[in-house]
């Protein structure tokens, strides 16, 4: 027997049990090993779909273009589909994801281009804004739109959701999976839920994501969106794909458990996962160790490879200087703004103010970084080193108003982030991050106060 092209080889990857990490936790947890699909994701499931869609529909024609925003694994899926059916490929992707993903798409002949990560998804230089502006100039080209294009819900109700379903042979009472464009958890819940309609499905999301708060409350929280660092599932936007009601519990899992729980997934089960894979298992066993029962079945999905990651998560030194390898306990931003109880309420300044006024009250303060707002609202930011920069360099800019001077706002970080999330921020060229503390209060945090909480612990 033999495939006509290596599409063809796309699904049926098997079911694994969890022996060790699941100690303590009663009834089975079983995983669905998606890297062994030929792309090494279960993304290679709905790419091909949204393909074989666009085809039908006349959307693409031979010799066309595909232009997509990936975190780099449905871009894989969508350069195989390419290759075997005569496409060209441009992917748009956020400069937080590993170079691992970017050298992979490119040897597989796909333009890669790199946007920053910390834009709004509106901003025209978000890997949204851009993959939708390239899909207007480029004639006959496609823009699958994963997070939108219900082919990709669709992809996994017709194929993920039935495996499961078989290879459990209906057992399965629990379902577990990462929630990013939707998809998988989506289309694979409505499949097993219309089999077993008491079947609870769980979705796993990161600290800086909106998809908890908004299941829970029905309100789409700006507050809750700030930088993360796992890659692949959370997201600053409400995609189409994400069906809320199919979904019963979310769980909230933090950059550094995620990291290390993939790590363990490979010394002690020998899986070699990517790292929303360790996510979608701490979370799931968190929700397991409160919940599952003796006579349940947990499946888990484990959406990609650790080879996307070896410069990240696999690398000792990546992983040290994030906290993540070391055996202290670090401090986390509840710690640090816990910790300035004496330093009295946030100071700010107005837009309209000069930056004369602002140079005043930094000085009668004591403090280096600023605080814009306009409104009661976050709008800019001030700091003396990049004041003193600019007025060594135009002496009248004493005079001018704020609001013509001022820095992109200060990032918000989670109150339960630890140094993982906070000296990413802080390392690239920004000099303070805002936190809100449990009574929606702002307060900012220096690399100063980060080094005299450590001291202190």
């Amino acid at each position: 027997m033999y495939y006509n092209s290596i599409i063809d080889t796309i699904g049926d990857t098997p079911l694994v049990k969890l022996n060790k990490v699941t100690r303590g936790i009663k009834g089975t947890v079983l995983v669905k090993v998606e890297y062994l699909n030929p792309g090494n994701s279960m993304k290679d499931r709905m790419a091909i779909k949204m393909i074989d869609d666009a085809e039908k529909a006349g959307i693409i024609k031979p010799g066309g273009t595909i232009i997509e925003g990936t975190s780099g694994n449905t871009g894989m899926g969508l350069a195989l589909a390419a290759i075997a059916k005569g496409y060209k490929c441009i992917f748009t992707m956020a400069d937080k994801q590993s170079m691992e993903k970017i050298n992979i798409l490119r040897a597989m002949g796909a333009e890669v281009v790199v946007c920053p990560t910390n834009v709004t998804p509106e901003d025209p230089r978000s890997y949204y804004s851009v993959a939708r502006k390239l899909n207007k100039e480029i004639e006959n080209s496609f823009y699958p739109n994963q997070y939108d294009n219900l082919s990709n819900t669709a992809a996994h109700y017709e194929t993920t959701g039935p495996e499961i379903w078989r290879d459990t042979e209906g057992k399965i009472t629990h379902y577990a999976a990462g929630v990013g464009t939707g998809g998988s958890m989506s289309g694979t819940a409505k499949y097993l839920k219309e089999q077993n309609s008491n079947l609870v499905t769980v979705g796993i999301d990161t600290y800086g994501s909106v998809f908890k708060k908004y299941k829970e409350t029905g309100e789409f929280d700006a507050k809750e969106i700030y930088p993360y660092l796992t890659e692949g599932i959370g997201e600053d936007i409400l995609p189409k794909n994400v069906d809320f009601s199919l979904i019963d519990y979310f769980v909230k899992v933090t950059d550094k458990d995620s990291a290390i729980m993939t790590r363990r997934l490979a010394r002690e089960e020998g899986l070699f996962v990517g790292w929303s894979s360790g996510s979608a298992v701490f979370g799931a066993l968190e929700w397991a160790r409160q919940h599952l029962k003796e006579d349940d079945m947990m499946v888990i999905i484990l959406p990609d490879h650790g080879t996307r990651y070896l410069n990240k998560i696999y690398n000792d030194e990546w992983m040290r200087a994030h906290g993540f390898l070391e055996s202290q306990e670090f401090a986390t931003a509840a710690d640090i703004i816990h910790s300035q109880n004496g330093h009295g309420k946030l100071t700010t300044i107005e837009q309209d103010a000069t930056v004369a006024e602002a140079v005043r009250l930094m000085d009668e303060k004591g403090i280096s970084q600023l605080p814009v707002i306009s409104e009661g609202t976050f709008v800019g930011s001030l700091t003396d080193k990049i004041l003193l920069s600019k007025i060594l360099n135009e002496p009248n800019l004493k005079q001018k108003k704020i609001k013509d001077v001022m820095d992109a706002p200060f990032q918000f970080v989670g109150l339960n982030n630890t140094l993982d999330v906070l000296s990413s921020a802080l390392k690239d060229s920004h000099q303070a991050v805002m936190v809100r503390d449990e009574n929606d209060e702002p307060h900012i945090i220096t690399q100063h106060d980060i080094l005299r909480t450590l001291m202190e612990k």
